[in-house]
């Protein structure tokens, strides 16, 4: 049977469950990656498993996210993920070392294996040729322990690309192509399959681009195949033997090919407040808007090529307006501070920020009130640089620096008109390679003489109550479309929270509706259910757990929705909370904050698969549901999450 890439990598790591398309699979993880900001509380539920040490044949921890340190919280946070990586035989990548995807992809990507992490960026390592799938901390803490990891049986989108890249267009301006396709919703349970004869033009730098972006059109993951390119990054990271081939049979079926010619590639920008408001730059800079302030870096666009294209371009040139960059690694920064390139940097009057998440996290360098700001990472939610009326651009390296040397919103082509050519980047046959900053674990023998770091703001997972035979209550909040992850759970300087749960929970929901933490606990004083009613494409954008963690904390044991994304779906069942489905969208309409609701029997109908239907007391209105869980997702939820189901099943 010929077999697209895939369905290769799938068929080969499936330990459960039958691979028909929409199907439930349980899927054998061979690497796991978290980072600090989701992965304190992923390896507290780890140790509250009990299994002494990991499972996979590789787990990393990183720390990249929270390292503007102020305050206590983040240091003893760090302090216990350094201590728990070596007891229970997890790499531990320090702070400093760079940000989690870019390093994983320097030192550990490996071709053909399967990679899940606790940061919806994880895709960046489709770029040589993982299923690589962001996911609850919940499920790496599983995988960890050597259990399955649980996805639909994809539907494979092939992106065929012919023709080579333009000068002053960049990988940045593919994936901003791909999400013009496939707008920011709709994609779930598809995995992009990337093929043709363009794929030979593109380095691995910029693959990791298109796949990092990729988790905003909502699929599972993106998959270049492993060729000659592939092996050439490999050999020069030290790593050729973890080389293989992997392309798709002559041919290999998809459900869905898209076409996309890069050499008719434009500058592309995605516009205020969605990776998917595409326009292009050209038609931005008719406008003659002024920009505030540029941030190049991130997980997206932080690699060596980035960097080095930006330095040349800035070369010679004072910066017009405010320009942080942000290495993607210590492997970055110490090539480009080796070849003089940072001092270019510095003398155009950029601020070199640390090789951590920052700025796309919003943990520093905000931008103005107001302002506009250019950044070459994958998100411009509203709100999320820290500033919340802060229109944000997402633009490529090129499209960045035009902009940091005009001050206004420039076509990068215009460029060549100022005297300033297009860089052409080569890869270097060889990267410095210095892993002094990753942490190897003590032997198993050697770990029971480490002592696990607890800081006053460490706590215990909380554990969820079994499911109720039936949900009566209130609906505490109704919110509408696209609504994304860091609107319920807020990031930047709450994140230093994310291990304290009593703490992080009075935050939920915090940018749209200060009074909802309050409203609940009240409710559940007086044993009433708390119910989260959504528009389409609810939990978008990050995969932290917290965002089904701390609402189950506060006591919501429903969300109704139009529709929800796939990780937050699924953390939503781990944590406990029954996901359910407007059958008739207009449903929704009928539906107020403040209405009190029943879902009589639902625990005994959902057991038997029958019709569920809601209840509105309020209104005197009966609404027909349906749901998507599978015999097992059942189970986790009847049980009151996947702790308590996993220390039930022993």
């Amino acid at each position: 049977m010929v077999k697209n890439i895939v369905e290769k990598i799938l068929l080969a790591h499936i330990v459960e469950g039958e691979p028909a398309k929409g199907s439930e699979v349980g899927m054998r993880i061979d690497q796991t990656l978290t980072q600090d900001a989701t992965g304190t509380m992923a390896y507290l539920q780890f140790e509250a498993m009990r299994i002494p040490r990991v499972k996979t044949d590789l787990s990393v921890s990183y720390v990249d996210h929270n390292t503007v340190q102020v305050g206590f919280e983040n240091a003893d946070d760090h302090n216990y993920l350094q201590t728990v990586a070596a007891k229970h035989g997890i790499k531990f990548s320090r702070p400093g070392n760079g940000i989690c995807h870019q390093v994983h992809l320097e030192r550990f990507g490996k071709p053909g294996t399967t990679l899940i992490g606790s940061d919806s960026h994880t895709t960046t390592g489709g770029g040589v040729g993982q299923i690589a799938i962001g996911a609850g901390g919940l499920d790496v803490a599983v995988a960890m322990g050597g259990g399955a990891f649980y996805i639909t049986y994809p539907n494979v989108i092939k992106v065929n690309l012919t023709g080579e890249l333009k000068p002053w267009v960049g990988a940045k301006d593919v994936i901003l192509k791909v999400l013009e396709h496939l707008t920011t919703k709709g994609n779930v349970g598809c995995m992009l399959e990337y093929a043709g004869p363009g794929v030979a033009s593109l380095t691995v730098p910029e693959r990791a681009t298109i796949t990092n972006m990729g988790a905003e059109t909502g699929v599972t993951t993106s998959v270049f195949p492993s060729d000659e390119e592939t092996k050439k990054f490999l050999k020069a990271q030290g790593r050729e033997g973890d080389w293989i081939e992997l392309k798709a049979d002559e041919g290999a079926e998809y459900d869905r090919v898209i076409d996309i010619d890069l050499s008719a590639l434009e500058p592309l920008a995605a516009m205020p407040h969605s990776p998917g408001n595409i326009k292009k730059v050209c038609e931005l800079e008719a406008e003659g808007m002024d920009v505030d302030q540029v941030a190049i870096g991130s997980c997206t666009n932080s690699s060596y090529v980035d960097l080095m294209t930006v330095a040349k371009i800035l070369k010679g040139h004072v910066v017009a307006t405010s320009v942080g960059i942000a290495p993607g690694s210590k492997q970055v920064l110490q090539m480009i501070a080796g070849n003089g390139a940072l001092s270019d940097l510095i003398a155009s009057g950029t601020r070199i920020l640390e090789s951590a998440c920052g700025f796309c996290i919003g943990n520093h360098f905000s931008p103005s009130s107001k302002g506009v700001s250019l950044r070459t990472n994958n998100r411009n939610f509203e709100g999320r640089s820290g500033t919340k009326d802060a229109q944000v651009y997402l633009v490529s390296p090129e499209t960045a620096a035009a902009a940091a040397i005009t001050g206004k919103f420039t076509d990068p082509r215009k460029l060549e008109g100022m005297g300033i050519k297009h860089p052409k980047v080569e890869m270097p046959n060889k990267f410095l390679i210095d892993d002094s900053m990753i942490l190897d674990p003590v032997s198993e023998k050697e770990a029971s003489k480490i002592t696990v770091f607890r800081g006053p703001n460490i706590g215990n997972p909380p554990v969820n109550d079994p499911m109720p035979d039936a949900i009566e209550g209130e609906v505490v909040i109704k919110v509408e479309d696209k609504i994304t992850t860091d609107h319920i759970m807020p990031a930047g300087s709450r994140l230093k929270y994310r291990s304290n749960i009593e703490k992080y929970a009075s935050f939920v929901f915090e940018p749209l509706d200060t009074t909802f933490p309050d409203r609940c606990k009240a409710n559940k004083q007086k044993g009433i259910h708390n119910i989260i009613v959504a528009g389409l494409s609810y939990g978008q954008g990050s995969s932290r757990e917290h965002a089904a963690m701390c609402p189950m904390y506060l006591g919501v044991k429903a969300v109704i929705a139009k529709s929800i994304e796939r990780i937050h779906m699924a953390n939503l069942v781990n944590f406990g909370i029954l996901p359910i489905f407007f059958e008739n969208e207009a449903d929704y309409d009928g539906i107020a904050q403040g209405d009190v609701l029943e879902i009589p029997d639902a625990k005994k109908i959902i057991a038997k698969g029958g019709e569920i239907y809601v209840e509105n007391k309020t209104r005197g209105k009966r609404y027909r549901m349906k749901y998507d869980l599978s015999e097992r997702q059942k189970e986790i939820i009847f049980a009151g999450g996947m702790l308590a189901y996993t220390v039930k099943s022993g």
